[in-house]
C-alpha cells in the first residue's frame, strides 16, 4: 500500500460521522448475516423464477435510446440555442431535459411492459399491494450495501493512483456538480425530482425490468442475469472512475428484484441511495 493510499484511506475516516460509522457497522453485520444464511449467496435465489415475458430481444433497446439517444441531441441542441443566457438557466434546461427524457422512457417502458409480460405490470414486478414491505426491505438492503459501495470507493481510487498517479481523483457525479455550481432553487428543485424521482423509476424499470428479465428468462441463471444487467447498468454512465461503485450498488438492486419479485424495491433502494448523495451534497 502506497503511502499515497493510506493518506486518502485516513482523510476517508476522518470524513466519518459517529452516523456513519453506526450504520456502516450496522450494514456489514446485515450483510455478514445474508452470507450466513446463504451460503455465501449459493443459496440465495434458490426458489426465485423467471418472470415470464414475450419481449424480443431488440426490446428493451427501445426505451433505452429514446433517453440515452434523443435526450443527448436535445440538451447539445439547447446549449446552442442558449449561449447567451447565464449558465444555471443552461444547466435548469439541459436537467429538465433529461427529467422529461426520464419519464418518457418510463412510460415506454411501461406500455412494453403491459403488452409483453404475462400478468401485464403485475407481472413486471409492479404490485402497489408490495409497497409497504418493499419500503421497509429496501432500506435494510441498502445499509446492507452501502459499505460495499464505500469499499468499491477506495479500491478504485487506490487502484487509480497506483496506475495513475497522485493526481487520480474520483470526479464527483455531473448533477450535483450542478447544485454546487448553481444555487438557484429552480436548480436544484429539478435535480432533486430527476435524481431521486424520475431517474430511479425510469433506470430500474430498463435495467432490472427489462434488461434482467429479458436476460433472466433466456439464460436461467439469475446471478449472471444479475451481474450481465449490473455491467451494463455501470457502463452507460458516462464516468469510468464510477463503474466499480455503480456496478456493486446495481449488483444489490437486481438482487433485490430476483429475490422480491417486486420492482418497487430497487427503485425504492436506488432513490434512496440517490436521495443520500443529493442531501448529502446540499448540506456541505
Amino acid at each position: 500500500m502506497t503511502p499515497e493510499t493510506t493518506e486518502h484511506i485516513r482523510q476517508f475516516a476522518d470524513q466519518l460521522t459517529k452516523t456513519d460509522i453506526v450504520v456502516t457497522c450496522i450494514g456489514i453485520s446485515v450483510f455478514i448475516y445474508w452470507l450466513t444464511r446463504t451460503h455465501f449467496g449459493t443459496k440465495a435465489l434458490t426458489h426465485s423464477r423467471p418472470r415470464r415475458n414475450n419481449m424480443l430481444a431488440f426490446m428493451p433497446l427501445i426505451p433505452l435510446l429514446v433517453v440515452f439517444g434523443i435526450a443527448p441531441l436535445a440538451v447539445t441542441i439547447t446549449e446552442k440555442l442558449l449561449t447567451s443566457r447565464p449558465e444555471w438557466q443552461l444547466a435548469f434546461a439541459n436537467t429538465l431535459i433529461l427529467c422529461c427524457a426520464a419519464i418518457t422512457g418510463a412510460v415506454v417502458t411501461l406500455v412494453l411492459a403491459h403488452k409483453f409480460f404475462s400478468r401485464r405490470l403485475k407481472g413486471f414486478g409492479l404490485d402497489a399491494k408490495t409497497i409497504p414491505e418493499d419500503a421497509v426491505f429496501a432500506a435494510v438492503n441498502l445499509i446492507a450495501t452501502l459499505p460495499l459501495v464505500a469499499l468499491a470507493v477506495l479500491l478504485t481510487a487506490a487502484i487509480g493512483r497506483f496506475f495513475v498517479g497522485p493526481e487520480f481523483q474520483i470526479t464527483q457525479h455531473k448533477e450535483l456538480e450542478s447544485i454546487i455550481a448553481h444555487p438557484q432553487l429552480p436548480v436544484k428543485i429539478v435535480i432533486v425530482i430527476t435524481a431521486v424521482i424520475a431517474a430511479p423509476v425510469f433506470e430500474e424499470m430498463l435495467f432490472r425490468g427489462m434488461f434482467q428479465s429479458l436476460l433472466r428468462s433466456n439464460l436461467q441463471r439469475p446471478w449472471t442475469a444479475i451481474i450481465a444487467s449490473s455491467a451494463l447498468f455501470a457502463i452507460v454512465h458516462a464516468d469510468s472512475s464510477h463503474w466499480p461503485a455503480l456496478f456493486v450498488l446495481a449488483i444489490c438492486l437486481g438482487y433485490s428484484y430476483e429475490k422480491s419479485g417486486s420492482l418497487f424495491r430497487p427503485i425504492f433502494i436506488h432513490a434512496l441511495f440517490n436521495a443520500l448523495a443529493v442531501t448529502a451534497t446540499l448540506t456541505q
